[in-house]
């Protein structure tokens, strides 16, 4: 099976005049369509929301089209928040999800007016110390432990994860909050990553919207937003299902009108925090093979590399190819897809069959529009790529330009290596 990229090899080739490879793709039309089926599947709720996961793909240019269908910001960090306040994503339509967090990080969260959603019941007495008071309206992080499961199948290891609160820690810290001033609540939980079936959320929702009910009925808090946050994953393999957004909207439905409603809570509103949904597929990284060699196994060589692209190599994540061109070519060879890190793990695929490929091929490198760039780094010096996004009308928009070593020194430019350094790189 094979997954088809949404550019051709001839806009390749067009787009290279300009902006030389590796760089990372963005399909406009599919982020749109995709926004608005997610936006339709929660229409039931009024108030319902989707915050974007910056950390996924945080770029303005694309984060502004998911903000004309009504989408906020989820932010982690100072950088984040700063970055949804120039897009004037500032009050509620921020929810600041952290963890371990510094205090000037909850200092400008509080300043923007984002909703804060506490991470640990410590972290009340350090919230009301950075800020000096408590807001009235108030997030917790919910970790109920052991195992999370769908039938038989284990989905992830909850208890094993470093977030979030106990279910006795929630009591408690709703208790603490509204003797402190609190007035609107939320619950907020993240149980399993990139699942790929459409019981996932409404699963969650089950285990929040019953949370829920129990902590109003023992706190009197009013809880006024619960949070599904991510874990709606995407069809990394050709072979893998897609998640029906719309549902996973009515299942989620379902269990609010079985649960919630019954409660008298049939006023709460439902937010999602998606990153990989909503941007994942509509991604993909361009490269060009550059080298092949002939050892122990035959290898192709790419201008890119871990740097571009580290899933692959921190998770042995798959993440599919297509060679430019030669779509309808048998995949009779099989390669290591290499980068040029001093790395052995610095690999976009191990022993994969694929078409044969020669030097000057293009590589459409799929599904890399969330976690791809961002979590870009630069061992052995090497330069962040350029960002471009592909527009509806098939013409082609810099979004973010390539790093240069002016951008990798800049940091000397205190000492006078660094000045001799920059200015030796911006003069050709």
């Amino acid at each position: 099976m094979s997954k088809k990229p949404f550019v051709t090899k001839e806009q390749i080739e067009e787009i290279t005049k300009t902006y030389p490879t590796p760089f990372h793709l963005y399909d406009e039309k599919g982020i749109r369509e995709n926004a608005k089926a997610l936006k339709e599947a929660f229409a039931w709720n009024p108030g319902y929301k989707e915050y974007f996961a910056v950390k996924a793909t945080p770029n303005p240019f694309l984060i502004q089209i998911l903000r004309e269908y009504g989408c906020g910001c989820d932010c982690s960090s100072y950088t984040e928040l700063m970055l949804s306040e120039a897009m004037g994503a500032v009050g509620q339509d921020i929810m600041f999800s952290s963890n371990d967090t510094p205090m000037e990080e909850f200092q400008y969260a509080d300043k923007l007016g984002a909703t804060i959603n506490l991470d640990d019941i410590t972290h009340i007495d350090f919230l009301e110390k950075a800020i000096g008071h408590i807001p009235e309206r108030i997030s917790c992080r919910y970790n109920p432990g052991g195992l999370f499961k769908i039938s038989n199948d284990i989905m992830d290891n909850p208890g094993d994860a470093k977030y979030g609160m106990t279910t006795e820690q929630m009591t408690e810290a709703y208790k603490i909050l509204k003797s402190k001033g609190a007035k609107e609540f939320g619950i907020h939980a993240f149980l399993a990553s990139n699942t790929v079936t459409n019981d996932y959320y409404p699963m969650l929702a089950k285990v929040l919207f019953e949370e829920a009910v129990k902590l109003q009925k023992e706190t009197g808090a009013h809880i006024t937003f619960i949070n599904l946050s991510g874990g709606i994953g995407i069809p990394y393999k050709p072979d893998q299902t897609p998640n029906d957004i719309r549902a996973i909207g009515e299942g989620v439905r379902r269990v609010y009108e079985e649960v919630l409603v019954p409660a008298k809570m049939g006023d709460v509103a439902i937010y999602t925090e998606l990153g990989r949904f909503m941007m994942g597929p509509y991604g993909c990284l361009v490269t060009k093979a550059i080298h092949e060699k002939h050892t122990h196994k035959e290898y192709i060589g790419v201008d890119a590399c871990a740097v571009n692209l580290m899933r692959p190599a921190m998770y042995g994540a798959y993440h599919h190819i297509t060679v430019m061109g030669k779509e309808d070519q048998p995949c009779d060879h099989k390669y290591d897809i290499t980068g040029s890190l001093c790395e052995n793990n610095d690999k976009f695929a191990i022993d994969r069959m694929l078409p044969k490929i020669d030097k000057g091929d293009y590589l459409v490198i799929h599904d890399t529009g969330a976690h791809g760039f961002s979590m870009g780094y630069n061992y052995n010096g090497k330069l962040k790529s350029a960002e471009l996004l592909l527009k509806e009308d098939g013409s082609v928009q810099l979004i973010r330009r390539a790093e240069t070593p002016a951008d990798y020194f800049a940091t000397f430019d205190c000492f006078d290596i660094g000045k001799k350094l920059i200015n030796k790189v911006e003069r050709p």
